[in-house]
């Protein structure tokens, strides 16, 4: 019986790693689209921002060598090339962006700590945002013994925030020069440009704070944990493929 066959097309960090670990669990792993292809696995997210793939070429020069009944997975995939093929997108699976956001908030701390001359034993630190990222670097944190104080809108995660021990306010009572470290995890104007003397590391989708001494840290896991990264992805295909019925 011929194995599944699996193309890694477009090119991200993680990928290799995720097609070593397939590879190993018996899945035939391959670099060149043909006619007997059965699953694309895309970069996560898929997509750079002119439309091709991250990587990679366009996805319609892709989608010509492969049969109809492929499936394709990724991140992002809203793409409408892909309206008359079965697509998993990883970033609308609640696995995997749960387990995504506890690497991203690893990486976040490796990013403060690599760029502060002191450790966070003490130090006040602001998290904005109460979102999955949000909640796991909270705790990560808190672990540090750092002072930890969350800023969200809704008063119910304040409540939240509050009862497991961190300091909770609202948007409107954010002073950055009160903190050492701050991070920002809401795709959305936050912090004006100002001057702190703050670390800030910006982690949304969409920047959130201004000024030239931000680091904006979007897409930290594949850039710096690819080895993670494409574990996580390795596991959700192959749980993925368990569930739609493929013999490997």
């Amino acid at each position: 019986m011929n194995s599944l066959k699996l193309l890694l097309s477009g090119g991200s960090p993680a990928l290799p790693y995720a097609g070593e670990i397939l590879s190993r669990a018996g899945v035939e792993v391959v670099q060149e689209p043909s006619a007997d292809t059965a699953v694309v696995l895309l970069p996560v997210p898929s997509f750079d921002d002119q439309g091709n793939i991250k990587g990679g070429g366009s996805p319609e020069s892709l989608l010509q060598e492969l049969p109809k009944n492929v499936l394709i997975l990724g991140g992002n995939l809203n793409h409408p090339i892909f309206q008359d093929y079965e697509t998993v997108d990883f970033l609308q699976d609640p696995d995997y962006v749960a387990q995504n956001a506890a690497i991203t908030a690893h990486c976040a701390l490796r990013e403060a700590m690599d760029r502060l001359p002191v450790t966070l034993e003490g130090q006040s630190v602001l998290v904005i945002g109460w979102g999955r990222i949000g909640k796991c670097l909270a705790r990560l944190l808190q672990g540090l013994d750092a002072r930890v104080t969350i800023a969200t809108r809704k008063e119910s995660d304040r409540a939240m925030a509050a009862a497991l021990g961190y300091t909770a306010i609202s948007l409107g009572e954010i002073q950055s020069r009160d903190y050492r470290l701050i991070y920002n995890t809401a795709p959305a104007p936050i912090l004006p440009e100002e001057d702190s003397p703050a670390l800030k590391i910006d982690l949304a989708s969409r920047k959130g704070m201004g000024g030239k001494d931000v680091v904006w840290a979007r897409g930290l896991p594949g850039k710096d944990t690819p080895e993670s990264s494409g574990a996580l992805i390795a596991r959700r295909v192959l749980s993925i493929l368990k569930e739609k019925g493929y013999v490997l």
